[in-house]
């Protein structure tokens, strides 16, 4: 890839933390926009690898989100080197602010830009900020906050914060969430799809043939998994299991900085069908058309497969 890696620091996260940190041969890094089903390609992998529905520990153990500010740097590296497992770390950094190797795998997940808008609504209003602000002050302090400015104070309705979503703009991502960064984070993997050691998977995909795509997905690490265990791993990284588990599943859980972990989960499908007007799309298209992104990429984040497969002859 060549070059610095760019920085990405928000109220959450910190990519400088990945300078110096050591990989390993086989390491699985997990990098998707936020609302784009970080958690359930975690909870996939995790099943890959262990190849049992019952995990030996919360997932935020087993694949610790390495930039987030609510632990310290030595904590997440201690943690980390002590796995003796095939490592799978999460996290919200484009592709250009993260080491690459190529003994080490890379998976982005994309999703509908506006399911993931509203997902972050959900998201936002679920997140006890007391706690967090509590767990970041005890791990890294907030003598930073200062130098990032002022996060918008949000709408008073789901569209009009759908709309700030949407709308942001330049640098400023107190947050690291918006149409503008989600577009970003999908581009860095989209240039470097060909790579073999780049993995793209769409939640769509996973929505409609979850089976399909774990297997597919198991080809690309390399774990070969005995067919009579298929079921009952499939099974296990159903949306609706996971929400019955997500006192283990949610992220940073050790923390408790969700006030309804099962709500983390919101619903999983496509809200923006409900909530958009015609003339909503239409502003929703025009704003795609500001940010000029790939077509071929915009194509596939909104459809997924369907985006690139060849026409039926």
């Amino acid at each position: 890839m060549g070059g610095g890696l760019v920085r990405y620091k928000a109220i959450v996260m910190d990519s400088a933390r990945w300078e110096g940190f050591p990989l390993r041969d086989g390491d699985v890094i997990i990098s998707t926009p936020p609302k784009c089903g970080t958690t359930w390609m975690q909870m996939i992998t995790a099943l890959l690898v262990f190849q049992d529905p019952r995990l030996p520990k919360p997932l935020d153990q087993l694949s610790p989100w390495l930039d987030m500010l609510t632990s310290s740097r030595d904590e997440i590296f201690d943690l980390l080197e002590a796995q003796e497992h095939r490592r799978f770390i999460k996290s919200h950094t484009p592709l250009d602010g993260l080491p690459y190797l190529e003994r080490v795998t890379y998976i982005c997940v994309g999703r509908d830009p506006r399911d993931a808008g509203f997902s972050w609504d959900n998201h936002m209003a679920n997140m006890n900020l007391e706690r967090f602000l509590a767990a970041r002050a005890a791990a890294v302090g907030l003598d930073d906050l200062a130098e990032m400015g002022e996060i918008p104070v949000p709408a008073d309705d789901p569209l009009g914060r759908f709309w700030q979503w949407v709308d942001a703009d330049g640098e400023d991502a107190a947050l690291i969430a918006s149409l503008r960064f989600t577009l970003h984070h999908l581009s860095t993997f989209w240039a470097a799809r060909d790579r073999g050691n780049v993995v793209l998977v769409h939640y769509t995909d996973l929505m409609n043939d979850l089976e399909g795509e774990m297997r597919g997905l198991a080809g690309r690490l390399g774990i070969e998994v005995p067919e009579e265990r298929w079921p009952a791993l499939v099974e296990a990284a159903r949306f609706e299991q996971m929400k019955a588990k997500a006192d283990v599943v949610v992220p940073d859980a050790t923390h408790a900085i969700w006030d309804d972990n099962s709500r983390f989960f919101d619903k999983g499908g496509s809200r923006w069908r409900s909530l958009l007007s015609d003339d909503d799309l239409r502003r929703y298209e025009a704003r795609l058309a500001q940010l000029d992104a790939p077509a071929d990429l915009v194509a596939w984040a909104h459809e997924g497969r369907e985006a690139v497969s060849p026409a039926p002859a």
